[in-house]
């Protein structure tokens, strides 16, 4: 299985000379979840958080272009 590409820390905090932070993929999944949770034909926690790490992948995907 492969590694996901995490996008890095969204928020980098230099700590014991290394940035650590919440990974950015899993904030753009944060952030897509909020609409997902809104749609009227929503199927639930489980279709909604793997549709937001799709997301997440896409936009990942389109910062490298």
């Amino acid at each position: 299985m492969s590694e996901k590409d995490t996008g890095g820390p969204a928020f980098p905090v230099p700590i014991n000379n290394a940035w650590i932070g919440l990974a950015l993929r899993d904030y753009f999944a944060a952030k897509a979840m909020q609409s997902l949770i809104t749609l009227s034909d929503n199927n639930g926690p489980d279709y909604g958080s793997a549709r937001a790490y799709e997301w997440a992948d896409k936009m990942l995907e389109a910062r490298k272009s």
